[in-house]
């Protein structure tokens, strides 16, 4: 059902996979990439990137063209090529004054956006002539630090959420680059730059993270005050959200048109799936603790326990019931795509990488459907 392996006690702040899944790249909170390969089943080390100045915030790994991109709080981004067993590094162009926070692949990767604290979205691309990587800047109305961004299928809309509590879609269309792209259900003007929806759950949480669906007409994300809003820009833009008794979410990822995997501070992942009404419901935990069996505890150790700390036995453990044993920071798709998601790779703050099977869990456990 699961496989999980640990890299140590360091936090695991982001990873990324290459195409075929037989390569890693993750950060410990550090301004180190390690780069693994699958070898019997274990991650390897291979190399190690070594680049930036600062701790790394973002990396990404380019299924296709087999390039991976890091950035860093020291303001720089990198993008790497592999030569035989040697990745270099080419610097991009950024312009920011500020910590980059997040970075992505476009669909087509022909570019890459870089999410920062300068209140700015870098949208990079390479440039021929003078054989370097450039940016462009998308500045208004964003007024706070830039903590997610995610892509839509047509490779010219972005999605990025901030520390100003809101979700925003922009066109991120670079015309020395892509192709004049159609209208989308999001709106008809393309021109860079252009802000063509803002959201907010309408409470007080920073916005972790944001998603497109497959179709690209849905958007989702998750923000600190435990809220998950989605928005269906084929219904009329209609904003739909859910607050529930939980600790603040961190990441989400779709796995079908309908449903979604959110992960955080509850160390657990959780399904959650959009009706056709557009009311989002949590459906089940994709990690169910197993409880402690304190019948083999002896009446003397119990006693012990009881008088010593005023618990009877399994609740004086200060180890979680769950795999994760700390915060989740960070989910991604493993196998398949958004539109039918085999498995989720989850990360945190234990140093453990974790790959969710979400079909052999849909079969093992009852109540959980994915739909």
């Amino acid at each position: 059902m699961t496989e999980k392996q640990s890299f140590g006690v360091a936090p695991i702040t982001c990873h990324s996979f290459s195409g075929d899944r037989n390569g890693l790249a993750l950060s410990h909170n550090n301004n180190d990439v390690i780069l693994y390969k699958k070898q019997a089943g274990k991650w390897v080390q291979k190399s190690e990137l070594t680049e930036h100045g600062q701790r790394v915030t973002g990396i990404d790994w380019a299924p296709n063209s087999n390039i991976v991109v890091t950035c860093g709080a020291d303001r720089n981004a990198y993008v790497w090529t592999q030569d035989k067993d040697e990745w270099k590094p080419h610097l991009v162009i950024l312009r920011i004054n500020r910590a980059a926070t997040c970075v992505k692949w476009s669909p087509l990767e022909n570019k890459f956006a870089v999410g920062s604290g300068a209140r700015v979205i870098s949208i990079c691309y390479f440039e021929e002539e003078n054989n370097w990587w450039v940016s462009k800047h998308i500045k208004k109305p964003i007024r706070s630090t830039i903590t997610s961004v995610d892509w839509h299928p047509n490779n010219c809309l972005l999605a990025a959420g901030s520390t100003d509590f809101k979700a925003r879609v922009f066109s991120a269309y670079v015309k020395e680059v892509d192709k004049k792209p159609a209208a989308t259900s999001w709106g008809p003007k393309m021109t860079f730059g252009n802000n063509l929806a803002e959201f907010s759950t309408g409470g007080g949480g920073w916005v972790h993270c944001v998603s497109f669906s497959a179709s690209g007409d849905k958007l989702a994300w998750v923000g600190h005050d435990s809220s998950i809003g989605v928005v269906n820009a084929a219904n009329e833009q209609t904003l739909y959200t859910f607050k529930g008794k939980y600790l603040p979410f961190y990441g989400i990822s779709w796995v079908t048109e309908s449903s979604m995997v959110v992960v955080g501070f509850d160390c657990c992942p959780k399904l959650f799936t959009q009706r056709p009404n557009g009311e989002i419901e949590f459906v089940h935990d994709l990690d169910v603790p197993k409880e402690a069996d304190e019948s083999k505890m002896s009446a003397m150790n119990r006693f012990k326990n009881l008088d010593k700390k005023g618990v009877t036995g399994a609740e004086s453990s200060t180890t979680l019931k769950t795999q994760h044993q700390n915060t989740i920071m960070q989910v991604s798709v493993y196998k398949g795509t958004k539109a039918d998601c085999g498995s989720v790779a989850t990360s945190g703050i234990d140093g453990q990488l974790i790959v969710w099977d979400l079909k052999s869990l849909e079969k093992s456990m009852s109540g959980l459907k994915i739909v």
